[in-house]
């Protein structure tokens, strides 16, 4: 009798991948109840290619409104399937502003968010009178001229291990609100827009937005650099500037 031949089982593999979205109409990266969020989104999809339940990973949330350039997220499966057939079957199937930019095998101990070394987030202002007809859903609309050589001279105040409770609004688990930060700058770009570039080994709870609030009032000199280093020492939010709308936030990079 012919012998047979038993066909091995799919190992577990572990995937990592880079992820852009438009968040306009999601309530940020996590799944919630009755809400569209992007982790839904994703394992809906990837449950569908890979024909098993799917959990992913992100290196972080996103707020509600959010968008980002390259969310990095993992997730394990017991596949044969390639790394680019998942990405471009995610892709083909995806309705919503989601695109997988990569897809490839990961060690098997790595993971988004335990193994982040920094984030960087971009933020984004249109700095004229007249608003945007066309993408007013990336940037903040600011009429008042603001002082870019005001807002960078309390981006000074920022750089390094500092506590930014000030910046932080509560709702988000943590075990300290000290942070490291590299870099913060202004940069004029084209068309009256200002961008924020932040990098840093984490964030708090909208800690970016209530910085760039902050910072704006400091660009139309309703506080100087001296009370913006102030009010990031006292670690009192009520001293910081108002949240500064989601839609100009952008996650950029996740560095490992």
């Amino acid at each position: 009798m012919p012998r047979t031949v038993e066909k091995p089982n799919n190992p577990i593999k572990n995937f990592k991948i880079i992820v852009a979205y438009d968040g306009t109409d999601f309530f940020g990266w996590q799944r919630q109840a009755d809400k569209p969020t992007i982790q839904d989104e994703l394992e809906r999809i990837l449950s569908m290619i890979l024909n098993q339940d799917i959990k992913i990973h992100g290196s972080g949330r996103t707020d509600a409104g959010v968008h980002a350039r390259a969310q990095v997220a993992h997730f394990h499966a017991k596949t044969r399937l390639t790394p680019d057939v998942i990405q471009k079957g995610g892709n083909s199937l995806m309705t919503s502003p989601i695109v997988i930019h990569d897809c490839r095998l990961a060690d098997p101990d790595f993971h988004a968010q335990y193994h982040v070394r920094s984030k960087e987030y971009r933020y984004y202002i249109l700095n004229r009178e007249i608003p945007a007809a066309i993408g007013r859903d990336y940037l903040w609309h600011v009429k008042p001229s603001l002082n870019i050589d005001a807002m960078n001279q309390c981006c000074e105040y920022l750089v390094g291990e500092h506590d930014f409770k000030a910046f932080e609004n509560t709702g988000s688990p943590r075990s300290s609100t000290v942070r490291t930060i590299y870099s913060a700058s202004w940069t004029k770009k084209p068309y009256d827009r200002l961008e924020f570039c932040v990098c840093a080994t984490g964030f708090l709870k909208n800690m970016v937005r209530n910085i760039v609030g902050t910072l704006k009032d400091a660009g139309t000199g309703r506080i100087s650099p001296e009370m913006f280093n102030k009010i990031l020492y006292s670690c009192k939010r009520p001293l910081a500037g108002a949240t500064a709308p989601a839609r100009g936030l952008f996650l950029h990079q996740v560095n490992y």
